[in-house]
């Protein structure tokens, strides 16, 4: 699995990501083309080679040669992207990390997600911090995105279109929510909210397999000099060498004594459909010797909030658990194999130098459905001739 992995050394905005992608390796021009997609006029980036405490970064400009900068919605900001020639995958990471920023805002300002305006965000030089910052992750062909803590400022001012805001700001804060940071001596500010939301947005948490073959490293160059410290964020990208993976998620629990058993399906589509990696439910015999269930819920930091909210909203508990825990799985993939039943999508998992497939049960059951087959009939001899 290739991965990239953020150290945000000095913290990490939007143009610092862009800057360390192409220290290490993307092409300014696969950039711009990339870009060029969006069908924005009135843009040019360049990038300069600069030596900081002895390190040679690279330090991005986005210079907007027309007063264009509109305020912008999350529905326009989708819709440019959306019309766009851009990788779906492109598309659809770009669009998680402005909805984090829309989200922030709409519960610093009170206000509901759509009614939010950009400002900052909306301007052109953003849009391309953060498109470019997921073309970047495309071109170099990364499968998950880790981080350290990320590094945040603390006991200066800033302005902004709002008036004068505390270091970090509020948007920065609201967005880091459940993220590990750490919280520094610097009055300056060292993670903005774009990219704090690149981080909360594509990151799978902080890295727990050390097990790394280091294949490409870049330094990205933030504006200010900072006094002691090298004001650059560093990427990090590799192969994980062992065959298992490794992450962290948490898990919450629940247990629940006084709810019509008809509601968990509906609940556990809800849990799965916000994110939720795994749910599973347990029968218990609670205190009194009620019989009960122990629901149980795997999610990532970033989907957490979300997952609590349906807890809390469609079921009758009044209090959860919450655990970090570390996985470990075998790699998977999935790919369509050709089959006599057509175009089957299966899980093709590895370990070493083993491989077999498992036929995804939505696939049979769609085959059995179509041809008048039994659906036993159908998975086995997938597994038979794949397995």
């Amino acid at each position: 699995m290739k991965v990239a992995y953020f150290d945000t050394i000095a913290g990490i905005s939007g143009d610092m990501a862009l800057g360390s992608f192409i220290s290490a390796g993307v092409s300014l021009e696969v950039l711009k083309e990339g870009i060029s997609k969006l069908n924005l006029d009135g843009i040019e980036i360049e990038a300069s080679h600069i030596q900081v405490s002895g390190i040679t970064a690279v330090r991005v400009e986005v210079i907007v040669t027309e007063k264009n900068n509109k305020h912008r919605h999350l529905s326009h900001i989708n819709e440019i992207i959306d019309r766009s020639a851009l990788d779906e995958e492109v598309k659809t990471n770009s669009k998680k990390i402005f909805k984090e920023l829309a989200q922030a805002e709409s519960a610093v300002h009170g206000i509901p997600i759509e009614k939010v305006h950009f400002h900052e965000v909306g301007a052109l030089d953003s849009i391309v911090d953060i498109v470019g910052t997921a073309i970047c992750i495309n071109s170099l062909g990364i499968d998950a995105v880790f981080s350290s803590p990320v590094k945040l400022g603390n006991g200066g001012f800033i302005k902004s279109d709002h008036g004068m805001l505390p270091i970090p700001s509020p948007a920065t804060v609201e967005i880091l929510r459940n993220y590990p940071t750490v919280l520094t001596d610097i009055p300056f500010e060292l993670t903005t909210p774009t990219g704090a939301a690149i981080i909360k947005a594509l990151s799978r948490g902080t890295l727990t397999s050390e097990k790394i073959k280091i294949d490409k490293v870049g330094y990205g160059k933030g504006l200010r000099e900072l006094p002691g410290l090298p004001n650059v964020v560093r990427i990090i990208v590799g192969e994980i060498i062992s065959e298992e993976e490794g992450d962290e998620c948490i898990q919450i629990e629940a247990n629940i004594d006084d709810m019509n058993p008809e509601i968990y399906p509906y609940v556990m589509d809800r849990l799965f459909h916000a994110g939720a990696r795994d749910v599973f439910i347990v029968p218990v015999i609670m205190k009194k010797g009620r019989p009960g269930n122990l629901i149980s819920i795997l999610v990532s930091s970033t989907e957490m909030d979300d997952v609590i909210k349906i807890l809390f909203r469609e079921t009758t508990t009044i209090g959860i658990r919450m655990h970090h825990v570390s996985r470990r799985k075998l790699d998977r993939e999935e790919r369509q194999i050709e089959t006599e039943y057509g175009n089957i999508r299966m899980k093709v998992i590895k370990d070493g130098g083993r491989e077999w497939y498992l036929p995804e049960f939505e696939e049979c059951r769609r085959v059995a459905m179509e041809r008048g087959l039994s659906l036993k009939e159908v998975y086995n001899k997938l597994i038979k001739r794949f397995g």
